[in-house]
């Protein structure tokens, strides 16, 4: 098929020149699908294109984002609860139980003034009982920076969430659900958002890029580009069990099938579908190092986690970043509030190269300020427009998922 638009920098151009005419394709897309409130995309820029390679659903790092696209993203986060709930006033927030983590904290008390700003009275509520091991009302903890944070108890009753006494009008979901809480969630009242049967215990990767590939397919068809520029090829492997080496073959198989439609030198990630917080990651550059896994590195792949085993996996094309700070291999993360862009950051990390996973140790985040990605042309970058471009439609994906759900 002939396209018109066959290289990165007439994909940039093409994304400056038409940037209102693109993001109101996107918008059409979102009518009647349950976007979710907010998420996170990790986006990889090589030398021939820009691809998503990861979608969180209940985003952490917000406390690495630009202060100003924080405060730019207060209307949005208005906006986008008054959509939730028209007449709400507070907002519970269920964050993970990570309660030694204290940059986790820090995101909480940045999640928390997001929402405050935008004029709700916020809580943080959590039905995790082993936070109160003591049937305690509330825990008081203190994240990095200082900023106070109250966990509440949190309390159903008539299917509505409560915390000390009051109701809750939206809850706010932090937390992925790879331990799922014993929670009958479709008896729950109160809107919560994103939903939390979308959370590890079911969601897998496969799924994800099997409809962004759907999604990006289309686009792609519609302004006549050509589909590679804007994904990174993969393939979806079942029933595999590190531990007792079944399957191994069959992924082996399918590493070599991927890589042999890539470039000589080129890798591939092996991730996990149900993989977290970097999780669950192999890459390699044959399916012969699959097959040939040794025990350590099979016991890495085999469990996550909460102890999730892993079972289907996503076998990745290795994009090679060439973004780089302090000459250090970094990717972009994009974050959207109902779909829409409003900030990022950069993950940098010293102890690996360009084609690795950066989210591992060593990893060390920047800020990456996206408010001058504004109406006109002229006031933005090309290639943060591409970044929000590519994580828009990975949203679009995200919210075929929860609309499987649902």
């Amino acid at each position: 098929m002939e396209f018109k638009i066959n290289n990165k920098d007439q994909l940039e151009q093409f994304v400056c020149e038409n940037w209102d005419k693109i993001n109101a394709y996107i918008a059409q897309l979102q009518i009647g699908l349950p976007v979710p409130f907010y998420s996170s995309v990790d986006i990889r820029e090589s030398r021939e294109k820009y691809a998503p390679v990861d979608h969180n659903m209940y985003p952490a790092g917000f406390n690495n984002l630009c202060s100003v696209d924080i405060r730019n993203a207060t209307s949005l986060v208005r906006d986008t609860l008054k959509k939730i709930n028209s007449e709400a006033r507070n907002v519970g927030i269920i964050p993970e139980s990570h309660t030694k983590n204290l940059m986790y904290l820090d995101h909480l008390a940045t999640l928390a003034k997001l929402i405050t700003d935008a004029g709700y009275r916020t809580s943080f509520v959590s039905f995790d009982s082993a936070l109160f091991p003591d049937n305690e009302d509330f825990i008081d903890l203190v994240s990095a920076s200082g900023s106070p944070i109250k966990i509440v108890r949190g309390q159903i009753q008539n299917g509505a969430i409560f915390a000390l006494g009051e109701k809750m009008d939206v809850a706010i979901n932090n937390n992925d659900q790879s331990n799922p809480w014993p929670i009958e969630w479709r008896e729950i009242t109160t809107p919560i958002a994103p939903t939390p049967l979308i959370g590890w215990f079911r969601r897998q990767k496969n799924t994800h890029f099997s409809y962004y590939k759907k999604v990006a397919d289309e686009f792609a068809n519609h302004f006549e580009i050509n589909p590679d520029l804007i994904q990174a090829q993969f393939r979806a492997v079942e029933d595999v069990d590190f531990e007792t080496k079944h399957g191994l073959e069959k992924l082996g198989n399918a590493v070599d099938e991927v890589i042999s439609n890539l470039k000589p030198g080129s890798k591939v990630f092996v991730k996990a579908s149900q993989g977290t917080y970097g999780m669950g990651i192999s890459v390699v550059s044959s399916g012969e190092e699959i097959i040939n896994m040794n025990r350590k590195t099979r016991n890495k792949m085999d469990v996550g986690k909460n102890k999730i085993k892993f079972t289907s996996l996503l076998v990745q094309e290795g994009v090679e970043t060439i973004i780089k700070y302090d000459n250090n291999p970094a990717e972009i993360t994009v974050y959207l509030i109902d779909g829409k862009s409003m900030g990022g950051f950069m993950r940098i990390n010293a102890e690996k190269d360009s084609l690795a996973n950066l989210n591992s140790r060593g990893m060390v985040f920047r800020k990456l300020c996206m408010s001058d990605l504004v109406s006109t042309v002229e006031d933005h970058k090309s290639k943060d427009a591409i970044y929000s471009i590519i994580a828009r439609l990975a949203t679009v994906a995200a919210a075929y998922e929860i609309k499987e759900v649902l």
